[in-house]
């Protein structure tokens, strides 16, 4: 299993997003309004109209969306963000891709580096750790949901890349230009997934153990509750038991 899928799902299971809804708005109104440079229309632009079914996955108002769009589009007057994403390693020489979205590169950069070397970690130079990563649409289903044939014709028919065994779940893997047809399909055949998203996954993982899992569970809080933190990407993993007491 990996380390993606364990702890993602044990923090969607433990409630750990709804707990800070008022971050998540805030990220997806950066990430709106960065997309909507793009063109305004969600259906002539993939990653606006990513953004927003993303958004209303968590029930953001529809207005908040729209002022969103028109923000990014030049319509209302808006704050202007710069991507910028970082590279390093923690504990144990763990992989970190860190993104964000920030109006302020200066505060950015030294929030970043700090958090990476009051934890552990070190920031790496560009192209160091990106490498090891791909992008990928992930949807999660519940065992109970479905059985692996139905999920297997869904990923045979509509472009999907892999159909993984998790566990307690499945896990259907894709290209992003895959993502919301597979998706679409999956809603279609009234299944509804556990989670699903356009994240990056790591080709391999490194797994850690005690003192160090831990710290670099305590590296990964610190960069996510940054303000200016859009992502968090790791091929960081641990044992099951162990992710489940930390996750408590």
């Amino acid at each position: 299993m990996s380390g993606h899928s364990k702890w993602a799902t044990i923090k969607h299971k433990k409630g750990a997003l709804d707990a800070k809804r008022g971050k998540i708005f805030t990220r997806l109104l950066k990430e709106i309004a960065v997309a909507a440079k793009g063109g305004g229309n969600p259906d002539s632009n993939a990653r606006l109209r990513t953004a927003v079914a993303a958004a209303k996955a968590e029930n953001m108002p529809q207005d908040n969306i729209k002022r969103a769009i028109q923000r990014g589009t030049g319509e209302l007057e808006g704050v202007n963000y710069e991507e910028i994403t970082f590279e390093g390693y923690g504990p144990g020489g763990v992989a970190i891709v860190v993104e964000t979205l920030t109006d302020n590169r200066n505060r950015t950069v030294s929030e970043i580096r700090h958090a990476f070397s009051k934890n552990g970690g070190n920031l790496g130079s560009t192209g160091s750790v990106l490498h090891m990563f791909s992008k990928k649409g992930v949807i999660t289903i519940e065992k109970s949901a479905a059985n692996e044939e139905q999920l297997m014709d869904i990923v045979l028919e509509h472009g999907g890349e892999d159909l993984n065994d998790e566990g307690d779940s499945w896990e259907i893997l894709t290209a992003p230009s895959s993502y919301e047809g597979v998706l679409g399909a999956v809603k279609a055949a009234g299944i509804t997934p556990v989670m699903n998203e356009v994240t990056m996954i790591a080709s391999t993982y490194t797994k850690l153990e005690g003192a160090p899992a831990a710290q670099m569970m305590r590296l990964l809080d610190a960069l996510e509750d940054f303000d200016d933190t859009q992502n968090v990407y790791s091929n960081f993993d641990m044992d099951a038991a162990q992710m489940e007491q930390v996750a408590g």
